[in-house]
């Protein structure tokens, strides 16, 4: 007979604000692997959060016969605030593409083998560093299961987002958990990153016992159990062919507002949005982009599209000027040759972005109004009052967005796919020319994707506005992207018209 390993018995979890499950009934035995499917803000990552021990399980019982849970289970986070810890010289967004080549960076190898210097560490030889904490062998073999081993001696910072969610899965896998549980583990993988994942997910099934939060087209062939929340439906996963389809997704966009929003854009002044003329970044021996010449003109939607690691963030990072590098290379933002007097706010005030990276630092204390209203100012953060009119502009997109509900909610309070739609929303506020969108639908549900990207449609499709939209989803992109760019360690691969 199967071990009983965790059960939940009309349980509740609850988080510091605010009960997120209640009444939950449901029992891991040795031998399953759970999926755990839903909507944006149905519970899904409190659910293993409680199950790690890290949120308080109140009323029924609430068993786990294992052990204890900070042996036996091993949480894979969610978010990237294992940076937060390890890397502290990058403390905000900006600053990732100034700590790259960092010596102060602890390097991939010494956070998995737990051999950091304490922060602020001047001299090298004044701290003795810990004995590795495994063996290399050990190190070697899940360092191949998750392609990581070319990363072993790279500064995190330099990381792409992909790299890093590896990078987190391999120091997880190396502690040898009994249960593992993992939120969202496909987030931010390109295509052979997600096969190379589902088949290490499928091999380590044999000796741990996973549950995961992912999508319903990304469950892997090992799982034999479905969990939906809220509801707490329950099936075997071999029966989930047989399930109805789901419905049709109403877009939700009203067009009273659509039409309002579109109305008193920030001028398109310019004829070209970015003209590059063989621009290069190298971070010591390594060249993240490579000789890149691009023209994008004002008007046109682009897909810049290419694996983890590619160049694709630190391309961006020169248009959004935060790349200090953009001052030792040779193009044009908005028909202004880069560095000839211009202060990175003219630059951020025609541009609306949004990305992993910015996700990861924002501030978690705002209220999500102050979020939003933060992109009229390009700020992580509201510092001064608003106008009339731009109080009008705010109150405009958190209707278009149905945000209105969440209007008073702390950041850090919302669910992950929430707080993405937050600065979905941010990126939208002050109605620019050019919309930067990288990965914007990474942690969104399948309704959320559909629905942002008929706005993207409807945003741009009849307008002059520019748009560059990273995506590992060929299915999220927009349906107005006429073209192409594609990047494969650091250089042009391809520039196509679709």
């Amino acid at each position: 007979m199967s071990e009983i390993l965790i059960d939940l018995q009309n349980a509740s979890i609850r988080r510091p604000e605010a009960i997120a499950l209640q009444n939950v009934n449901w029992t891991l035995r040795t031998g399953e692997h759970w999926a755990i499917l839903g909507k944006n803000g149905c519970g899904k990552s409190s659910f293993l959060q409680a199950l790690a021990g890290k949120l308080s399980v109140i009323g029924g019982t609430f068993h786990h016969p294992v052990g204890a849970l900070s042996e036996a289970v091993e949480l894979l986070p969610k978010d990237f605030s294992f940076n937060r810890i390890v890397a502290s010289a990058a403390q905000f967004y900006q600053q990732r593409f100034n700590s790259y080549a960092s010596d102060e960076v602890p390097t991939v190898r010494e956070v998995l083998q737990n051999q950091m210097r304490p922060v602020g560490t001047i001299s090298e030889a004044s701290v003795a560093l810990a004995p590795a904490q495994y063996g290399e062998d050990w190190l070697t073999e899940v360092a191949d299961w998750v392609n990581i081993t070319h990363l072993l001696d790279r500064r995190l910072t330099s990381l792409s987002n992909g790299e890093t969610r590896r990078t987190l899965l391999a120091r997880s896998l190396l502690k040898r958990p009994r249960i593992l549980l993992l939120d969202n583990p496909f987030v931010g993988l390109d295509v052979a990153s997600r096969q190379r994942l589902h088949e290490t997910l499928n091999r380590i099934s044999a000796n741990v016992t996973l549950v995961l939060v992912t999508t319903p087209d990304e469950v892997p062939a090992c799982v034999t159990h479905i969990l939906e929340l809220p509801a707490a439906r329950i099936f075997l996963a071999a029966s989930r062919e047989q399930a109805p389809p789901p419905a049709a997704i109403d877009s939700g966009i009203d067009p009273v507002l659509l039409r309002r929003f579109g109305q008193n854009p920030i001028p398109s002044d310019f004829e070209n949005a970015v003209k590059m003329r063989r621009v290069s970044v190298k971070y010591g021996a390594v060249r993240v982009l490579d000789s890149i010449t691009w023209t994008v003109k004002r008007g046109e939607k682009w897909a810049v599209l290419g694996p983890n690691g590619s160049g694709k963030s630190t391309l961006l990072s020169l248009i959004t000027a935060d790349n200090p590098q953009g001052y030792a290379n040779d193009f044009d933002l908005f028909d202004r040759q880069r560095g000839t007097g211009e202060s990175i706010w003219d630059i951020k005030q025609k541009i609306g972005f949004v990305s992993p990276e910015l996700h990861l630092y924002f501030p978690q204390e705002l209220p999500v109004w102050k979020v939003v209203a933060s992109g009229l100012f390009d700020t992580a953060g509201l510092f001064r009052k608003l106008t009339d009119e731009q109080t009008n502009r705010l109150e405009l997109i958190l209707g278009l967005l149905k945000l209105a509900e969440l209007r008073e909610k702390r950041f850090g309070q919302l669910s992950t796919g929430q707080q993405r739609w937050a600065l979905l929303g941010r990126a939208l506020v002050k109605n620019p020319p050019l919309l930067i969108l990288d990965e914007p639908g990474q942690g969104l549900d399948a309704e959320h994707v559909s629905r942002f990207r008929d706005l993207v449609d409807e945003l741009c499709q009849h307008t002059d506005r520019t748009l560059l939209y990273v995506s590992h989803y060929a299915g999220e992109i927009p349906r107005c992207v006429t073209k192409t760019l594609r990047l494969d360690a650091g250089g042009m691969t391809e520039v196509a018209t679709n």
